[in-house]
């Protein structure tokens, strides 16, 4: 008979489901909190930048930054700070003060979000460790998505400083490389969330291998397709081509059209006509890469999570070529471009919950 010293041996060593699960709850729900204002953060950067404005704070003030002008003195020490670069001189010339306030509170909102995320992460952080509740292989990934945080904030403010002298706008490959920082910090709170959740894994055999290596790619070509579309916006350029499925008239543009800009590699980042055509490009392999997983995933795991989730990521992407292409058509309006781009953190959240249950799939 077991002694009640090795059954509690035992138990220690083999701790039951339910009580993992317990022990991992609090920092599952702490992940997911920060993933979510992650998320915010993400959707308040597009109505940032749609609005214009990313220019209105034109200083970084770590400390005293939090707190917005209190008085009318203050108000217009900042709107005279405004008035210095170019954008103002050449885009908003006739704005007055209660304009610039408005689009003040956007950029300020912005970067007091970032700043509560920051918080958000590391005090809880802090706690847990000092608890006793991270395992050791948890505590360097947690620190390192903390290093990401931090870079984010100042990618964030190398990305401002571009739109400060010599333009009108921010840079586009800088935005896009801040959106796409942004989108890695989601991908990796959600697949760190995902994985301490206690949850039967699927069981896969070992030639359906094909449905990992599918599964990750679709993280891998959502981030790229969001970095495509950071260049998109960055440069404007929904406002033309306005027209689907053709650009122009042209399923495939002119390739002088395409390639214009010397020295080549130019065009990727600078030509109008081209970051449009691969941001198309890319939604369609994204979508038929989506498409071809859910029919393989009926195909060799019939009725099980894998094949469900796999039809919800399709879904989902289908989705978000059809708000994609009504973005386009009608000219990028306010609110359908801000559900894009929030579209697209959704379909990345639910493509990395998806990828990281295959990842834990059992042979």
């Amino acid at each position: 008979m077991t002694s009640i010293g090795e059954a509690t041996g035992v138990a220690k060593a083999f701790p039951a489901r339910g009580n993992a699960g317990a022990r991992t709850l609090g920092i599952r729900v702490w992940l997911w909190s920060v993933a979510a204002l992650v998320f915010l953060m993400v959707i308040v950067g597009g109505a940032t930048r749609l609005t214009e404005s990313g220019l209105s704070i034109t200083e970084w003030k770590v400390v005293t930054g939090v707190l917005p002008p209190l008085s009318e003195a203050a108000w217009l020490v900042e709107f005279e700070k405004y008035k210095q670069i170019p954008q103002f001189a050449q885009l908003f010339p006739t704005m007055d003060l209660a304009a610039f306030k408005t689009i003040f509170f956007w950029e300020w909102g912005h970067r007091l979000l970032g700043r509560v995320i920051g918080l958000a992460f590391a005090l809880p952080l802090a706690w847990f460790w000092l608890r006793g509740r991270l395992t050791r292989d948890l505590k360097p990934k947690l620190l390192g998505l903390l290093a990401l945080g931090g870079l984010q904030g100042a990618v964030g403010w190398w990305m401002v400083k571009s739109g400060l002298t010599g333009r009108v706008e921010v840079a586009q490959e800088r935005l896009a490389i801040h959106l796409v920082l942004a989108s890695i910090t989601l991908t990796a709170l959600v697949w760190l969330a995902v994985g301490l959740k206690p949850k039967a894994a699927d069981v896969l055999g070992p030639s359906e291998a094909r449905l990992r290596a599918t599964g990750l790619a679709l993280i891998v070509v959502t981030l790229a397709q969001i970095g495509l579309g950071g260049l998109v916006a960055g440069l404007r350029a929904g406002l033309t081509y306005n027209t689907w499925p053709l650009m122009d008239g042209h399923f495939i543009p002119p390739v002088e059209n395409l390639a214009r800009l010397s020295p080549v590699w130019a065009n990727l980042v600078d030509n109008v006509t081209t970051v449009q055509f691969n941001h198309r490009m890319v939604a369609y392999a994204l979508l038929a890469l989506a498409l071809w997983h859910a029919f393989d995933s009926a195909r060799v795991a019939p009725g099980t999570a894998t094949m469900r989730r796999a039809r919800v990521v399709a879904g989902l992407v289908l989705c978000q070529a059809i708000i994609g292409i009504t973005t386009l058509v009608l000219v990028v309006p306010l609110g359908i471009a801000l559900l894009h781009q929030a579209f697209a953190m959704i379909v990345l959240i639910m493509a990395v919950v998806h990828g990281r249950r295959l990842a834990d799939a059992r042979a």
